[in-house]
C-alpha cells in the first residue's frame, strides 16, 4: 500500500464520521496536531501500531486500511462503537456539548450484523432525565443508528431548536411529527416537520437494573 493511501483514507473516514483530525488525535492520546502532520506534511512517515488499531477499531475498518499489514485471520469478532458526551434529554432539553469520543462500547459484530446495523452508522450517547421511564432511564446508554432514513415512527434522538431529545415519535399526519414521553407525567410535543432534525433511531439500550 503506497505511503499516501493510509492518509487519503484516514481523511475519507473522518469525513464520513464527522470527527476531526483534531478530535482523533486527542482520542488517541496524542496532541491535536499529531494527525494533521501525519496527513498533510508525512510526519510521521507511518501510525504506530497501538494507534493505528485504536482507530481501525473506532472507525471498523482492518488496520490495512491505516497502513497496517493485510491482516491473515478474518475480520475482527468485536466493534467498538464510540462514546460521545452528549446527553440526550429525556426531560426538558439537553444542550448540545462537545462531540469528541469519551470512550467505546463494544459489540459483537456478528450481533450488528444480525440486527442490519453498520458499525460505522452507529454512536453511543446517555439518557438525561425521566420523560421516558420505565422505557428509558436516566443514565443509561443507547445505541443510536445515524442512517439517514425517512422520516417514521419508532424512539429517536431529535434536535429541536439545538437541544437533544430522546422521544417517540409519531408520524401520522402529514407535515406534522408529535414527540411522546413514556412518562403520563409529560404532556406531548406537537411539532412541523420541519421544526425538528432527526440525529437517529435508538437501536439498543443499556443500563443498571
Amino acid at each position: 500500500m503506497a505511503a499516501s493511501e493510509p492518509r487519503q483514507r484516514l481523511l475519507e473516514l473522518a469525513s464520513e464520521r464527522g470527527v476531526s483530525l483534531a478530535q482523533l488525535s486527542s482520542m488517541i492520546g496524542r496532541n491535536p496536531s499529531y494527525l494533521q502532520q501525519f496527513v498533510r506534511k508525512g510526519s510521521p512517515r507511518k501510525l504506530e501500531e497501538n494507534d493505528r488499531a485504536m482507530l481501525a477499531r473506532f472507525f471498523a475498518v482492518a488496520e490495512a486500511e491505516l497502513g497496517g499489514a493485510e491482516e491473515k485471520s478474518s475480520e475482527s469478532d468485536w466493534i467498538d462503537v464510540p462514546r460521545l458526551p452528549l446527553g440526550a434529554s429525556a426531560g426538558p432539553g439537553a444542550a448540545m456539548e462537545s462531540e469528541r469520543p469519551i470512550g467505546v462500547l463494544r459489540f459483537a459484530r456478528s450481533w450488528l450484523r444480525r440486527q442490519g446495523l453498520e458499525p460505522q452508522r452507529l454512536s453511543a450517547i446517555t439518557v438525561e432525565g425521566d420523560s421516558m421511564e420505565p422505557v428509558l432511564r436516566d443514565g443509561d446508554e443507547i445505541l443510536v443508528d445515524v442512517t439517514p432514513r425517512a422520516l417514521r415512527d419508532g424512539i429517536h434522538v431529535v434536535r429541536v431548536d439545538g437541544m437533544l431529545l430522546v422521544k417517540r415519535l409519531e408520524t401520522g399526519r402529514p407535515g406534522l411529527v408529535v414527540l411522546r414521553s413514556a412518562n403520563p407525567a409529560y404532556d406531548p410535543i406537537e411539532l412541523a416537520a420541519r421544526e425538528l432534525a432527526v440525529v437517529g433511531r435508538v437501536v439498543w439500550k443499556g443500563g443498571r437494573l
